[in-house]
């Protein structure tokens, strides 16, 4: 119950938020055609499948894994927020949270909770778009959570510091969530047009936002995981970020 009344509190607040002007975040409705849309849903769909598969089967051996679920998804909701526009790129950059979220749940929750941030995003928020929901899960949901997780873990086995394993893993979940943005809206609005320049035209578009706001996320990853080494890390054991020998006791 906690993880719910924690998502919806982190609702309320965003929109209680002073803001001076709003902006399209994600990939806006009706940038992609309805083929391209289409396609980035098919391939969506079985990521958030399995997401509800990992999330029904965890929580029904650990009864307190849904509140660490919930304060991910709220997590999720509020950073994926804060709106950069970037207009020639028919979107905006933004810090997604998901590399946080792949490495403390799991890349497949990961998904899954992305996909209702988004969800509850477009409808109320005009962020994204519902043709475009599942274009939006592929790049913040499976490349951001996958490639967060992934580099984590492989630099937890290169031995290398938790400090930088967290950074790393926050820093290539928010790129490849926008390199995957940028493939996207190229394949969806080339044309006739070659697809490569236009690629490159978007991704460089969003360089001078993402640049910085990756390290940020990177900093922040780093930030959240090393707090729970230092307060909670039962939490990190339980998920198995870490192992048992490697906390101070």
């Amino acid at each position: 119950m906690n993880s719910y009344k924690t998502f919806f509190l982190g609702i309320i607040v965003f929109f209680l938020l002073p803001v001076n002007a709003a902006y399209a975040m994600h990939i806006s409705e009706g940038i992609l055609p309805l083929k391209w849309a289409l396609i980035w849903f098919i391939v969506a769909m079985p990521f958030v499948a399995y997401g509800l598969y990992q999330l029904n089967k965890l929580s029904s051996v650990d009864i307190s894994f849904k509140p660490l679920v919930g304060l991910m998804a709220a997590v999720v909701f509020i950073i994926s927020c804060m709106p950069i526009p970037v207009p020639t790129a028919g979107t905006c950059s933004h810090p997604c949270g998901t590399g946080l979220s792949g490495i403390l749940v799991g890349p497949a929750i990961s998904v899954l909770i992305t996909a209702v941030a988004l969800l509850i995003q477009a409808l109320f928020l005009a962020h994204g778009g519902l043709s475009t929901w599942g274009a939006d899960i592929v790049s913040m949901g499976v490349m951001g959570s996958f490639a967060g997780f992934l580099t984590f873990k492989v630099l937890k086995r290169l031995k290398l510091n938790i400090v930088i394993a967290g950074f790393m893993g926050g820093l290539f979940a928010d790129w490849a969530t926008y390199l995957t943005t940028s493939v996207e809206l190229a394949s969806g609005i080339k044309g006739d047009s070659p697809f490569l320049p236009l690629f490159w035209k978007i991704l460089l578009a969003f360089i001078p936002t993402q640049l910085p706001l990756g390290i940020l996320e990177g900093a922040m990853t780093a930030g959240m995981v090393v707090l729970l080494y230092k307060k909670r890390p039962d939490i990190l054991v339980k998920m198995r970020i870490l192992k048992p020998e490697e906390v101070a006791i």
